[in-house]
Formats: structure tokens, sequence, C-alpha cells
């Protein structure tokens, strides 16, 4: 992550720890957004773990068309942008179209590539021609190796910043698996990889029209993924799961958030040591 370290100039780091991509499904108010990246920041900071906060604001992929997708474009990224000049952290939102990619691309420190949409060559490279780290995440219907094609499209565009993320692969119908192996295969394109703790948990499909999820599980999948090696973990996170708008049966409790961290930083130190 040398490479990397501009972005997290303002944070007291570790060099050898993960970094975290983490905050709310969607972007709902200032005053979740505020109480989740104090919470998140004050962890951070604590444990000496790099931090990108996240948030969506729109959700373009809902199942059913009367699902929660946002409070606004302009209104929520004017949130996002306050809470980076605010808090002092970088930020990321996920992107949909070319023109999104440019507009949000202003703004934002790393821009999203969601994973039904890792293969739209435009819109990965509008993504890459911001000049953006540019985060891809695996889609569930491809395999890691396959994911060397989403970066060449990033880095013969002019931009070297790239960034992966495995969130699960598409098993039956309704339900995802983690391979790990995909995880130095990825790293082996020469960028760092992000493991997606919360979504590589979805149960798509269901019946109801809402995804389901076993956040119960995110624990295990968080410490398989540090044993396996990877650079970031990227987790949802929200103050009062009842109420989230999007994806509350994936994210962790935030009250959670610390003791699984500080448990995830033992075991990094433990895999470096290994070697």
């Amino acid at each position: 992550m040398k490479k990397f370290k501009d972005l997290f100039a303002s944070q007291k780091i570790e060099d050898d720890n993960f970094f975290l991509i983490a905050g709310p499904c969607a972007i709902e108010s200032k005053e979740i957004l505020q109480e989740t990246v104090t919470h998140i920041s004050n962890i951070c900071t604590k444990l000496a773990i790099p931090f990108v906060f996240k948030g969506s604001y729109k959700k373009a992929n809902r199942s059913r068309l009367d699902s929660f997708t946002g409070i606004g474009d302009e209104l929520a990224m004017k949130l996002l942008k306050e809470i980076k000049e605010e808090f002092n952290v970088p930020i990321t939102t996920d992107v949909h179209s070319v023109e999104e990619a440019k507009w949000v691309g202003e703004i934002v420190d790393v821009i999203q590539i969601p994973a039904f949409l890792c293969r739209q060559t435009e819109l990965i490279v509008a993504a890459a021609k911001t000049g953006k780290i540019v985060n891809i995440k695996k889609g569930q219907f491809l395999s890691a190796e396959a994911m060397k094609f989403a970066v060449e499209k990033v880095v013969q565009s002019g931009n070297e910043k790239v960034w992966l993320t495995e969130r699960g692969t598409t098993f039956g119908f309704q339900d995802l698996v983690v391979d790990f192996r995909g995880v130095p295969q990825m790293q082996s394109f020469g960028v760092p990889v992000i493991l997606d703790c919360t979504h590589s948990l979805q149960q798509p499909n269901q019946s109801t029209g809402v995804t389901g999820g076993k956040p119960q599980l995110i624990e295990t999948i968080a410490k398989a993924g540090i044993a396996s090696g990877v650079d970031g973990l990227f987790i949802e996170t929200h103050p009062d799961l009842s109420q989230a708008k999007s994806d509350g049966a994936n994210m962790l409790p935030l009250d959670q958030l610390e003791e699984l961290l500080t448990k995830l930083v033992k075991l990094r130190k433990c895999v470096k040591e290994i070697g």
C-alpha cells in the first residue's frame, strides 16, 4: 500500500496493517453519517488502521421498484463531501454510468465499480480517466483470473491506481461463497485486493424481493480474509440495523466493530510473523 500512502496522509497508520473501507450501505441522513464516521474513525485511530469512509449515494440495483434507492443524488453527495471535509477522511461511493463517474470523480477519493458492472468498459474507462483510485468489485459471475482484464482497462486508460474487491461468487440462486484462492490470484496482477465481508454473506433472490444475509458469519469471513493475506477489508455498518433503509440483513452493528477489528489486527500481526 506504499504507493497509496498519500490517501491516508492525515491518519495514524501502521504500514503492516490492513486498510478498511467502511460505512453504511446507503446515505440516509447526515446524522447517521456523522455517528458512523465518528465511531469508525476513533476505532481506526486507536488501532492504526488506514480508513476510507463509504456510503452509496444511490442504490441502482434494487430488486423491487418500491425499494429505497436514495435521498436524492445531489443531496447525498453533498452530505458525503461534508463528511470528508469535516472529518478529514478519504471517501468512496459507487457509480453506475459514464456521466456519474465524471461527476462523482470530482468529489471522492476512490470510485467504486459495482460487481454487476465490472465488465462495463465505458464505465471503467470513464472512472479511470478521473485519475482517482478505481476499486472494481469482482462480479459474482466471474473468476478471479478474469479480473485481470478489468485491471488492464484501467491501466491502459492511463491510470495505474486500481484496487480489486472480492465479494463472493454465485452458488446456486440464493447463496454466495468466497473462494480464497482468488486473493493471491488477483494480487498477482500487482494490485491491492480487498475482501467485502458483508456482501459476501448476502443471500440474493429471495421470494420477498429483499436480499437476505448471514451477518453472524462476518467475523468468520473477515478472519479467513486476513489469514489469506488480503490488503484491505470492506465492511458495511450501521448504528441501528432495524432502521437501515438498505442491506440491514447484511451489515455489522456499529457497536460490534471495535471488538472485531481488534481481533483482526492481532490476527494480522500473527500472519505477518508467520510469513
